[in-house]
């Protein structure tokens, strides 16, 4: 092991371990010890044999890589060492040595015979002394005498003679201000030598001894260190809002380690009182002092301070005179690094503009401690700790306005507070400044601060206090920008929605989604861009204001966004990909189909009506409504009536203004869906009537069509089947002229309810299956889900229980994949159903409760109580009369309820009365 990869003979074997007395069986002996070795060497019973000791033609083998061993360790460690010391981390060095110091276990492979142990005993014994000596020669030029007095003394007495050893002890004593023991080392060393050896000591512990007798501090090497530097400013006190965050800084860090924390956030997050609150609480625990530099990383009229001025000014800090600064920052962090190696400082490095500023500037000691704070995300540092600072909530503003302006002025006015706490985004120093023009204008009320504040174009203005202001903070963040992420910011000051993402700033930018992601990314490195969630986005509201300033320089952008939106719209229809009469195209937008333009709108939350006010006051009258009227069927699937009438709302004035001239009638239009499908029929029927009306008048066949339809549609819900049947046969005559196969389908699958209505159950199973193959040609599961949930419902009129059940079970996966809330209730409500009519009580019963729990205040009424009777009557099915009499009632207490429910109820309820209940 001690030569491993060397092929060892047997003769080689014999001679080192035995020496001059081989056993008496030679070379025989050899086998049966390297399989003893073998056996106790296998890590398991599957591992080769000569796995670790291998057999060559000429002995044997030691495979180095099979095992760790200690001499092997020890070389790599002491290596580890002496890199250390050539790099000016004596710390390290010291560390890595003491590792080394602890392999050894007593002397080096003991009870051992034969000569060639004997030399490599010999050999150890003087690297352990040679590491020993080396780690107290670092350990005291590090000024760290008092840690190797007592080990070296000890060391002195089983090595009397070794003369290294003795000017190492002198050296130590000396230090320690033991100026007599250090002599005495010297006279009881010369004394040793002459009576022992007859010499005299050599040259090394006569120079030492001579500048002992001198007291020359430099000849001996020895480090005294100053008296403790605190440079930290004045603590501005009591943080408001930042407890959390001030208890993550003041986290003790490893004593064996140097601990890095970096605070990042917004300009005027107050990053610098915050690191400067938490080097005052941390003070008491760092002897050796505290230093303080402005790395001016974002200072009006400064230049960054590059590394190596940064590195002379924290040298002359502790006393280290560097003289003329060159450009050598690694020589000059080196000297840093040996002349902190002995010291646990805090050091508080205020306002980097880049890891790459920071890194030289790290001190080596054990136990020291780093805060940084910059506007960027500082992630080419290694901290051990990351703090970003978000704004104040509404709470921590109010206090910090509280203090500053004093606690009646700021009662009298508590909405006034709430709106100014708004308007300043909870940014601690747009507060402050606000807050000091109460303080410095006492008849000014807080109200009148907030009118001033509460135009867009004057708020930055507002907010700035002599030299300096939330507006001048972020325009020098904004100059430090690279050339692609200013122009990404201008972009964002026109983003219609408060979140967004990077498909929505691509189409804004004319770029690939990845490159205005990375863009993005890079924003939010520098605190100018929130990430609430991954790959969502959003700007403070008075980082907003500026961006919306500078966005006036890119007009472009509003047209791609708008675009993007109109597109996502018609994609995630089920109208409007078969109409290319009118509006944006979309077949080389970023979308792989409708569930990827549903789910990016669902990512805007309640923001599209949003997006169509931001169309109409940019002017933009004819996406406003394509927007609008395409977001109808999206909105009213998932029952957002009120977000679907808000769109409207903003697009309907519009209409007449439109370029497309379609879109007065299919605005109107999608107020009449939108009515109708909460049941308020009489209000959807005079908006869908005028939608008649303009397009017959226009001669727009197509949406003729679709009012058709959806008058037909209504007299259905009605009950009116001869008008119904009428109406649609119409529209399902335009619709099959115009190829239209959502018309067409929407139109025989009423026409087929209605029939079904009537009794005439052959024409309407053909009219439904020859809705299911439109559905189908569509192809999305809305669609899919209508047509073949219309069938089910025949099936379930007829008695046809099972074939119910497979139309209905497919119909309902496809409505809950569509996010059709109602038409997914409506579906399962009606398998149940079937259910129940193949005997399957248990299963009808969990269906009606999974249809019943998708009932909201916004359900459709008539569809509310059709799943209330079915589930009613499941309940009584499994003898639950108290639920079941519940549903029956609630049923019956509804007084504008259909007629025909209220009959079912009523029959329920006489049931739940009847014999054995």
């Amino acid at each position: 092991m001690l030569r491993p990869d060397v092929v060892v003979g047997a003769g080689e074997l014999l001679d080192d371990v035995w020496g001059l007395e081989p056993p008496g069986t030679g070379r025989r002996v050899v086998p049966v010890y390297v399989h003893r070795l073998r056996k106790c060497l296998r890590a398991s019973e599957d591992e080769p044999a000569d796995a670790v000791i291998a057999r060559d033609s000429s002995g044997y083998r030691f495979v180095g890589a099979a095992a760790e061993v200690d001499t092997a360790t020890l070389d790599r460690i002491a290596a580890e060492a002496a890199a250390a010391e050539r790099a000016g981390d004596l710390a390290v060095a010291v560390r890595a040595a003491a590792d080394a110091l602890d392999l050894f276990d007593g002397e080096p492979l003991t009870g051992l015979p034969g000569p060639f142990l004997d030399g490599h005993r010999l050999r150890l014994t003087e690297r352990r002394i040679a590491l020993q000596l080396g780690k107290a020669g670092w350990q005291l030029r590090l000024g760290r005498h008092g840690e190797v007095i007592d080990e070296l003394s000890a060391l002195a007495g089983v090595h009397p003679h070794h003369e290294e050893l003795a000017a190492l002890l002198m050296r130590a004593l000396y230090a320690a201000g033991r100026r007599a023991d250090a002599l005495a080392v010297f006279t009881g060393l010369r004394r040793r030598l002459v009576d022992d050896l007859g010499v005299e000591p050599g040259a090394e512990p006569r120079r030492v001894q001579q500048a002992v007798l001198r007291g020359d501090d430099t000849a001996l090497g020895v480090t005294r260190k100053r008296p403790p530097r605190n440079e930290l400013p004045a603590d501005g006190g009591e943080l408001a809002g930042r407890a959390d965050e001030l208890a993550r800084l003041v986290e003790p860090g490893d004593p064996e380690l140097v601990t890095v924390i970096a605070v990042d956030g917004v300009a005027g997050a107050g990053k610098s009182a915050l690191a400067l609150r938490a080097a005052h609480v941390l003070r008491p625990d760092f002897p050796d002092g505290c230093l303080h530099l402005d790395l001016h990383g974002h200072t009006e009229g400064h230049e960054p301070l590059r590394p190596a001025h940064a590195l002379a000014r924290l040298l002359r800090a502790i006393g280290v005179d560097t003289g003329p600064v060159g450009p050598d920052v690694d020589e000059l962090a080196a000297t840093w690094r040996s002349a902190t190696a002995s010291s646990r400082l805090l050091l508080v490095l205020d306002d980097a503009k880049s890891a790459e500023q920071v890194r030289p500037l790290l001190p080596s000691g054990a136990g020291s401690a780093v805060l940084v704070t910059s506007r960027q995300r500082l992630t080419g540092l290694p901290a051990d700790r990351r703090v970003s600072l978000d704004v104040l909530d509404a709470v921590a503003a109010e206090g910090l306005l509280r203090r500053v302006v004093g606690a009646e002025r700021v009662g009298r006015e508590s909405g006034a507070v709430r709106e100014l706490v708004r308007l300043c985004g909870g940014l601690p120093l747009a507060l402050r400044i606000a807050g000091a023009r109460l303080q410095n204008r006492p008849m000014w009320t807080v109200e009148h601060l907030v009118d001033r504040l509460a135009d867009d174009s004057r708020r930055l203005g507002e907010l700035t206090a002599e030299d300096h202001g939330v507006e001048a903070a972020l325009r020098l963040s904004y100059r430090q920008l690279a050339a692609a992420e200013q122009r990404t910011f201008r972009v964002l000051g026109l983003v219609p929605t408060v979140e967004f993402d990077a498909r929505a700033v691509a189409a804004m930018l004319g770029l690939p989604e990845p490159v205005a992601g990375d863009s993005l990314e890079r924003l939010v490195d520098a605190s100018l861009l929130l990430q609430p969630a991954p790959g969502r986005y959003r700007l403070h509201d008075l980082v907003a204001v500026f961006a919306r300033r500078l966005g006036a320089d890119e007009p472009a952008a509003r047209g791609g966004v708008l675009r993007l939106y109109a597109a996502a719209a018609r994609i995630a229809s089920d109208w409007g990909v078969h109409d290319p009469s009118s509006g944006p195209p979309v077949d080389d937008v970023p979308f792989t189909g409708w569930a990827d333009a549903a789910g990016w709108l669902d990512s805007a939350g309640g923001e599209l009506p949003d997006v169509v006010r931001y169309a109409a006051e940019s002017g933009e009258a004819d996406y406003a409504c394509w927007i609008a009227e395409g977001l109808v069927e999206y909105l009213v699937r998932q029952g957002r009536y009120d977000e679907c009438r808000a769109a409207l709302e903003i697009a309907l004035p519009l209409a007449e203004q439109c370029a497309d001239r379609r879109m007065r009638s299919a605005v109107r239009f999608g107020f009449g869906v939108a009515e109708g499908m909460q049941g308020r029929y009489e209000r959807s029927r005079p908006w869908l009537h005028e939608a008649l009306r303009i397009s017959r008048q226009a001669g727009d066949r197509r949406e003729e069509a679709r009012a058709l339809c959806g008058l037909g549609t209504l007299a259905v819900a009605c009950g009116d089947t001869g008008e119904a049947l009428a109406l649609l046969h119409e529209a399902h005559e335009l619709g099959r002229r115009l190829d239209d196969p959502f018309l067409c389908g929407m139109a025989v699958a009423n026409i087929g309810l209605t029939h079904l209505r009537l009794g005439r159950f052959d024409e309407a199973r053909a009219c439904l299956e020859q809705g299911v193959a439109f559905g189908e040609k569509i192809g999305r599961p809305r669609a899919v889900a209508m047509a073949v949930g219309s069938l089910g419902k025949f099936h379930l009129a007829v008695g046809r229980h099972a074939e119910a059940v497979g139309a209905l079970r497919r119909a309902a996966g496809a409505a809950e994949e569509a996010g059709d809330i109602a038409l997914t209730a409506d579906c399962l409500s009606m398998w149940g159903a079937a259910e129940s009519g193949l005997g399957n009580a248990e299963a009808a019963l969990e269906l009606q409760r999974r249809a019943f729990a998708l009932v909201t205040e916004r359900t459709r009424p008539q569809l509310e109580l059709e799943i209330r009777n079915r589930l009613g009557a499941s309940l009584l099915a499994v003898a639950d009369v108290s639920g079941a009499r519940e549903q029956f009632e609630v049923v019956l207490a509804r007084t504008s309820g259909d007629h025909v429910e209220r009959v079912r109820a009523g029959a329920g309820l006489a049931a739940c009365e009847g014999p054995g209940r």
